[in-house]
């Protein structure tokens, strides 16, 4: 028999808590960066993230930052 799935509900922010049983299986804590893995097909995986995926971040933060920054993009997207 499997247990019940965990459960968080999204705020109008697009914030969500993390349930404690997963913070405790990744070994997260306050401030840690976690990471998504989008799966086609099978869903999303979430998981604490490494030094790669931290130091790939800031190598296009810099690019990123200035690319979507428009009135236009923010209309764009607001939704999403």
């Amino acid at each position: 028999m499997s247990e019940a799935p965990l459960t968080s509900k999204m705020t109008t922010k697009h914030q969500a808590t993390i349930p404690a049983a997963v913070r405790k299986a990744l070994g997260l804590k306050a401030g840690d960066t976690v990471a998504f893995d989008i799966v086609p097909g099978h869903g999303v995986h979430v998981r604490k993230a490494g030094p790669l995926d931290l130091g790939f971040a800031r190598a296009l933060e810099d690019t990123l930052a200035s690319e979507w920054m428009s009135e236009e993009d923010e209309a764009a997207y607001r939704d999403l």
